[in-house]
């Protein structure tokens, strides 16, 4: 069931389901997540039953902004670093996640049952409206994983998330996601900020508002704590994802020739086939339009029956991080 988000019928029938224990749903910038009151573990169990997900991969909660919000992210966390403190006045609400200690006896089930946990503010005003009805409700902030199968191509439209739920949820209807991709991951429970999971915000941008130089994890001797979407093998669709340099792309399609088949193809570069069948997408030259677009496409091409999407690999520039980690996971899968 789709419901429209700018509608207050919709979003007190959504915040009503989340109170009672249920899913529902949301959009937000990056993409859709489905959502469950963070604070109970019994809700949050339905997500990894609803995904099928393994229990012990942690989730990400959204809180609302302002007062109402901080109040939400002391029940869930510890007091933050002031590096954290920083990264939270100059991207919430935005596309960025952080990981930090968490409060004992609330959000085990949500963190993955670590000592950590992530929390994002998000900035879509949908996602907002519906925090801030679950507020009301008495429910502090929404668990919120990507509304997809595990491991498969994340959502950024409501239809997306239809697609693969059915009737059964409800889904608010926010419009198409503008950021297209996950949000960035940044660990900050380990004294340092650590980027787990690139994202919109690049690295520049974190390390030029919080005053620190942003940590890959291997420089730590600790182990990471496990993060939403970090798994090698992610994003996938269910034809297999190459990447590959123009010259082998166009090689690739002058090999095939006419008898081309189930093959698509998403590049910057102008190539070329002889055949009909190869469904053809020109990827953007800019990186936030490619990310935008990227999960929209690799569905696209899925549905078109694709059995081999071949993607031109992207620029090796700090804008394209997030695109290339998303593309790089998407063909690690089997």
């Amino acid at each position: 069931m789709i419901l429209d988000g700018h509608s207050p019928d919709s979003i007190h029938q959504a915040a009503a389901r989340l109170r009672a224990g249920g899913l529902v749903a949301f959009p937000t910038e990056t993409v859709y997540g489905l959502g469950a009151d963070a604070a109970s573990d019994t809700a949050v169990a339905g997500i990894f039953a609803a995904k099928g997900r393994p229990s012990d991969h942690p989730l990400i909660v959204h809180v609302a902004a302002g007062a109402a919000g901080a109040e939400a992210v002391a029940r869930f966390a510890q007091p933050l670093p002031p590096f954290a403190e920083l990264l939270e006045k100059a991207f919430w609400p935005g596309p960025l996640t952080l990981i930090v200690s968490r409060q004992p006896g609330v959000g085990a089930a949500a963190a993955g049952g670590q000592d950590t946990i992530g929390l994002r503010c998000p900035a879509h005003p949908v996602a907002q409206a519906l925090l801030v009805a679950c507020l009301a409700q008495d429910v502090p902030g929404l668990a919120g994983p990507s509304a997809n199968r595990f491991g498969r191509v994340s959502p950024t439209t409501a239809a997306h998330v239809h697609d693969e739920f059915g009737d059964g949820l409800m889904v608010i209807d926010g419009g198409p996601c503008h950021v297209g991709i996950e949000s960035t991951i940044i660990d900050c429970s380990r004294g340092a900020p650590v980027l787990l999971r690139p994202g919109g915000i690049t690295r520049a941008q974190i390390e030029a508002a919080c005053g620190e130089r942003v940590r890959d994890p291997a420089e730590l001797a600790q182990p990471d704590p496990r993060a939403s979407g970090t798994l090698e093998a992610h994003y996938a669709p269910h034809a297999k994802v190459r990447l590959m340099d123009a010259r082998a792309l166009q090689t690739g399609l002058d090999v095939l020739g006419a008898e081309a088949a189930h093959i698509a193809v998403w590049s910057r570069s102008l190539v070329k086939s002889r055949s009909q069948r190869v469904l053809q997408r020109r990827m953007p030259d800019d990186a936030v339009a490619a990310a935008q677009q990227l999960f929209a496409v690799l569905r696209e091409f899925d549905a078109g029956g694709a059995r081999l999407i071949w993607i031109e690999t992207p620029p090796d520039a700090p804008e394209w991080e997030g695109v290339r980690d998303r593309l790089r996971r998407a063909a690690a899968a089997d």
